[in-house]
């Protein structure tokens, strides 16, 4: 009877599905910036905006963790797993109001082509904590994550060609400058998915 009486479970895989769908919408803001740079402005804000989204997404989860007596996983892989999300979110509001305060018009093919990378990643971990919720889906959890850790690869790749390239062919410093502090931010995103990514095979591995 005293079981029944306690809070159970909560919702915190819906909680980490709504987070995982604003962290793809603002990846999707992103690699729209970073393509087209006419609705600069509006794009950043959009960013900002499903960033504060996600923040109350992630106090909610925070808050309910605190008044739930049993937990569907361990209560320190809950607050892992939605913070590091929250990361991955708050990193791309950074890239947004860099390139504003940064004043730039145009951005290079590379860093176009790691907001796709971010954009792919984000898409990967939206599929692998939709199925967190039941433990049969273990292996094919555990293969999204494999795909996750290659795009923060080619992340990596990505970010070390743009980098030898900006250093040898930019004439001008304070696009250099710009332009390394987007790469890196951009880059910094993959390996926050990559951790989200790790913290899931650590539950897989605890749970399955």
């Amino acid at each position: 009877m005293f079981g029944r009486l306690m809070p159970t479970e909560g919702k915190f895989f819906d909680l980490f599905n709504q987070h995982a769908e604003l962290c793809v919408k603002g990846a999707k803001e992103m690699l729209g910036l970073m393509t087209n740079f006419d609705d600069l402005e509006n794009r950043v804000h959009a960013i900002e905006s499903i960033e504060k989204q996600a923040d109350k997404i992630t106090y909610t989860c925070v808050d309910l963790l605190h008044k739930t007596f049993i937990t569907p996983i361990d209560r320190d892989d809950i607050h892992k797993l939605i913070t590091r999300m929250d990361d991955i979110l708050d990193l791309m509001e950074d890239a947004g109001q860099t390139v504003s305060l940064y004043d730039l018009h145009s951005v290079t093919p590379e860093a176009k082509r790691l907001a796709e990378l971010v954009l792919a990643c984000t898409e990967k971990v939206k599929e692998a904590v939709a199925l967190l919720h039941n433990m049969d889906n273990a292996r094919q959890i555990v293969a999204i994550c494999e795909e996750i850790d290659r795009l923060e690869s080619d992340a990596d790749h990505v970010m070390r060609a743009a980098m030898s390239k900006l250093f040898r062919d930019e004439p001008d410093v304070r696009n250099l400058i710009k332009m390394k502090a987007i790469y890196e931010i951009l880059e910094t995103v993959t390996d926050r998915c990559e951790d989200v990514a790790n913290i899931i095979e650590g539950i897989i591995v605890e749970n399955a």
